[in-house]
């Protein structure tokens, strides 16, 4: 990638709280709306177990009473993001780019399917084939003989000011029982999967989640013609520091 790309600061936070994260998600945002951050920001996390309430959510679609989620340790939370009911938790990849779409294009349906894109791109650099599913929004693996596309990313965005924050959720070896307390974004029936399934199915080694990492990472620089620039929470906020004094 050219030495003069605008830089992508990646941020890698391990495991994190959920309300932790989505706090730091705002003020990143706050101060990428403001010029304090001058380049858009990958903040790569895991959860503990979470429910997400997005905006588009039909009580329904929660399978499971607010009592039995805490009963087993799931948080449940209501949040400004679009789309449906979703899960995080441990093994499960979530990436939260807060990027300036004036920067881009000024078009959240575009955005999206770059972070489609972002994630197809990064599953193939670990031999696991995705793809789009009309209607829907995320990503899911191919069809074969054995089975029809199972659904391995979740994506649900906010913007203000034309900066984004909240993401996607890509399954790497997720306890995918979870995902049965909940109709995930929705979609009834939907056969929910992770790369770990899809590469054991075939005999193939699991991978590390900081390899995934390293993959979505460049992906997303990829896609969106940055630069990935490996980025600790301190560095951040010292330069966001430094550009408000």
């Amino acid at each position: 990638m050219p030495d003069h790309s605008p830089a992508l600061l990646v941020v890698r936070l391990g495991t994190i709280g959920y309300t932790d994260a989505l706090e730091l998600q705002r003020r990143v945002a706050r101060a990428r709306i403001t010029g304090a951050i001058a380049d858009d920001v990958l903040l790569l996390v895991e959860h503990p177990p979470v429910v997400t309430l997005g905006r588009s959510t039909k009580a329904h679609n929660v399978t499971s009473s607010p009592e039995f989620l805490a009963s087993r340790g799931i948080e449940l939370h209501e949040v400004e993001r679009g789309g449906d009911v979703t899960f995080h938790g441990p093994g499960q990849l979530v990436g939260y780019p807060i990027v300036d779409l004036k920067r881009h294009r000024q078009d959240l349906h575009w955005y999206l399917r770059q972070v489609e894109e972002a994630l197809i791109v990064a599953l193939a650099e670990v031999d696991v084939s995705g793809e789009r599913s009309t209607g829907y929004t995320g990503v899911w693996t191919s069809a074969d003989g054995a089975h029809g596309p199972r659904k391995l990313a979740s994506i649900g965005v906010h913007a203000r000011d034309w900066v984004t924050w909240h993401g996607f959720a890509l399954n790497v070896s997720t306890d995918l029982r979870y995902f049965d307390l909940i109709v995930p974004c929705g979609i009834g029936g939907v056969d929910m999967t992770s790369i770990d399934r899809e590469r054991t199915e075939t005999g193939r080694e699991p991978v590390t989640m900081s390899t995934v990492e390293d993959a979505v990472a460049r992906a997303f620089g990829g896609v969106f013609t940055l630069e990935p620039r490996p980025t600790t929470l301190d560095t951040l906020a010292i330069e966001a520091a430094d550009r408000t004094t």
